[in-house]
């Protein structure tokens, strides 16, 4: 049985048109910091109560879907799953690329990036910001010695096995550590709940999916490569049941919420009157990126609607930056509890709904993220030997290079 074989992009118009767009979305990301830098966070619609914005969305969402990129890597070299095997590469590329991006966003929306150095000697270890700073860096650690038993030919299959499973669970205790931000931060009614860190998984298997197959899609399409449709199919079901799952534990999550007194007030609001975020919760996130792509991968026949796979690829992405905003800035927007049972009031705002509009800064700076992760993904794969380049249905089931 022929072997998949490995070869880097070749230098095409649509790559290098696909490159410098990437390009373009960072550079304007940059000019939008150093517009932020001078003039100070006034000039984007972040305030004194809502702190985290819509850059730190997309920074959540792209460091969720990095460890969810890398379940694709997983589900071949740890569940022994071969039509995934060939694309094991690129996932481990694209995970590291996502959190790069991620953190990119971050760093550059703190205020002060030129501090970042201070975090990196001074740890506060009773925080879980802290834990997540070592989570991170680890990952792409992990993730670089998985790579490369990956495509080391020869390699023994133990120390491939080993360096699997400790990518594997590394994603799952950097997921955990994303959840724990929220579902330990006891002072804001919306995110104390320990659902948190197993529904903030659920959400990377689900992200993370939708993310390859439309970088995988794309690759294909501007390579002039094939996309199998075996694994195409397996991918889509799999999607899915991970949607699926994700929906559950938000089902769990709210209904745990309307059994507690304390939460109660904030359930009707986010799920009844919250405005934007009562549309962004149905409409973005259950109906968009939910409902409608369960209904589509779950059809009869799906190996022949290509286009229905990438739509609720696309619509799982959307659903997710939906899911991710309401989580986030709706659970800033909600009054805090400062004085639970008596009703608080003050010139400071304390006790409304604190407001928020997103500006066209802080837009640039989220794509800006988004175009950073996919710039050094095609980056990677123009320099190196990640994509497979004879990937059939008949090739998808054969034997590794380093098998």
């Amino acid at each position: 049985m022929e072997k998949v074989t490995y070869r880097e992009l070749r230098s095409t118009p649509k790559v290098w048109g696909f490159l410098i767009l990437c390009a373009a979305f960072v550079a304007a990301a940059g000019l939008s910091v150093l517009y932020i830098e001078a003039h100070g966070h006034i000039v984007t619609g972040m305030n004194n109560q809502i702190v985290w914005g819509l850059p730190h969305v997309f920074a959540i969402f792209l460091i969720i879907a990095a460890s969810g990129a890398l379940n694709v890597s997983s589900i071949g070299s740890v569940f022994g799953k071969k039509p995934y095997k060939p694309v094991a590469r690129l996932a481990n590329v694209l995970a590291v690329a996502l959190l790069m991006g991620g953190l990119a966003v971050l760093v550059l929306d703190l205020g002060r990036p030129d501090r970042l150095v201070m975090a990196m000697y001074t740890y506060n270890f009773t925080s879980i910001f802290a834990w997540n700073i070592l989570l991170y860096t680890g990952f792409m650690g992990v993730v670089a010695i998985y790579l490369y038993t990956l495509m080391t030919r020869g390699m023994d299959p133990r120390f491939l096995k080993a360096a699997a499973l400790l990518a594997f669970v590394w994603r799952l205790v950097l997921t955990t550590g994303t959840g724990s931000i929220f579902g330990w931060l006891v002072a804001r009614t919306p995110y104390d709940s320990a659902i948190m860190p197993p529904m903030f998984i659920a959400m990377s298997f689900s992200f993370g999916m939708a993310m390859f197959m439309l970088v995988m899609s794309l690759t294909t399409a501007i390579t002039n490569r094939v996309y199998t449709t075996e694994l195409r199919v397996r991918q889509a079901r799999l999607l899915g049941v991970f949607v699926a799952a994700a929906m559950y534990f938000v089902i769990a999550h709210h209904l745990s919420n309307m059994y507690l007194a304390k939460k109660s007030a904030y359930e009707s609001w986010i799920l009844l009157g919250g405005g934007i975020y009562t549309k962004l919760f149905w409409i973005g996130q259950v109906l968009i990126g939910g409902i409608i792509p369960m209904l589509l991968l779950f059809q009869p026949r799906i190996e022949a609607k290509r286009g229905a796979v990438l739509l609720a690829a696309l619509l799982v992405v959307l659903g997710g930056l939906a899911q991710v905003y309401v989580i986030v800035v709706g659970g800033q927007a909600y009054p805090l509890d400062i004085f639970p049972g008596f009703e608080v009031s003050s010139s400071f705002n304390d006790g409304v709904i604190n407001s928020y509009t997103p500006t066209l800064l802080e837009l640039a700076l989220g794509f800006g993220g988004i175009a950073l992760a996919l710039l050094i993904t095609g980056l990677g794969m123009k320099f190196l030997r990640i994509v497979p380049d004879n990937l059939t249905d008949d090739t998808a089931n054969a034997p590794m290079p380093a098998e």
